[in-house]
C-alpha cells in the first residue's frame, strides 16, 4: 500500500456531515473520525452512536482516532461496528497488546497513537502487535493547529523501527497536515496523511486531497525509506 489521504471530518460540517463525507468520497482512502471524551483531551466531539450511523451511510472505509479515556473498555466496539481501523493512545491504554489484538480480532486494523512527547523507542515492542503507528504532529484535542516540526525526527524514527524489523506498518501523521508540510512527513516516513483543514478549508475538497497526494508521493518516490530500483 501507497500514500494514503484520510481526511478529517473535525473540519467538516457537522450539520450536513453526510454530505461533507460525500464530497471527497473517491478521492480519499478513508475517513478520520476523530472521539474526543473531555477527559483524556480538552475537547467533546462525538462518539459510537454517531460513528454506527455515519458507517450506514458512507462508502469509504471508517479510520476511528479514540482521543479517549479507557481505551480497553470502549475501542473494540468500535471495530465491532465496522470501522475499518481503530487507534487508541498508548498513554491511556491498560493493556495495549491485549486490545490491539481485540481489535483486529473484531475486524479493524489495530493503530496506536503517541502524543508529541511520548517518545517511540519506549513501545518498540509493541509495533508486531499493531498495523498502524499515528505519530501527531499537534497536540491531540482540537484540529486547525500548526504543525510541530520538532516531531519529525519521531517519524524518522519509527520508519526506522519498522524497517529494522521488518514489519508491514502503516505510519500516520495527524496534526498541521497541509500542503507545506506533507512532503516532509512522506520524506521522513509517513504513508498515512490525516487532513482536515487542508481538505475541508478547500473550495474543492476532493481536489485538495488530490493534491495533497501528488505531493505525498513525489516525496515519497525519493525517500530514504522507499525501495527504489
Amino acid at each position: 500500500m501507497g500514500v494514503q489521504i484520510s481526511p478529517s471530518i473535525l473540519s467538516a460540517d457537522f450539520a450536513r456531515l453526510g454530505d461533507e463525507c460525500a464530497r471527497v468520497a473517491g478521492a480519499a482512502d478513508w475517513l478520520h473520525v476523530d472521539i474526543m471524551d473531555n477527559h483524556f483531551v480538552p475537547n467533546l466531539t462525538l462518539g459510537l452512536p454517531v460513528v454506527e450511523s455515519l458507517l450506514s451511510t458512507v462508502t469509504t472505509p471508517v479510520d476511528c482516532h479514540l482521543m479517549i479515556e479507557d481505551p480497553d473498555r470502549w475501542a473494540p466496539a468500535y471495530a465491532e461496528a465496522g470501522a475499518g481501523s481503530v487507534t487508541f493512545h498508548v498513554e491511556a491504554a491498560a493493556a495495549p497488546i491485549k486490545l490491539a489484538r481485540e481489535i483486529r480480532a473484531a475486524g479493524a486494523r489495530a493503530g496506536m497513537g503517541l502524543k508529541p512527547a511520548t517518545p517511540v523507542d519506549a513501545y518498540a515492542d509493541l509495533l508486531p502487535e499493531i498495523d498502524m503507528l499515528l505519530v501527531m504532529t499537534v497536540e491531540p484535542g482540537f484540529g486547525g493547529q500548526r504543525f510541530l516540526d520538532v516531531v519529525v525526527p519521531k517519524i524518522r524514527r519509527a520508519r526506522e523501527l519498522a524497517k529494522g524489523r521488518d514489519l508491514d506498518l502503516w505510519i500516520q501523521v495527524d496534526g498541521g497536515v497541509a500542503a507545506d508540510t506533507i512532503e516532509v512527513c512522506a520524506d521522513a516516513g509517513a504513508d498515512v496523511f490525516v487532513a482536515g483543514s487542508a481538505v475541508y478549508g478547500a473550495a474543492d475538497p476532493s481536489a485538495a486531497v488530490a493534491g495533497l497526494r501528488a505531493q505525498a508521493e513525489s516525496a515519497t518516490g525519493s525517500a530514504w525509506w522507499c525501495s527504489h530500483p
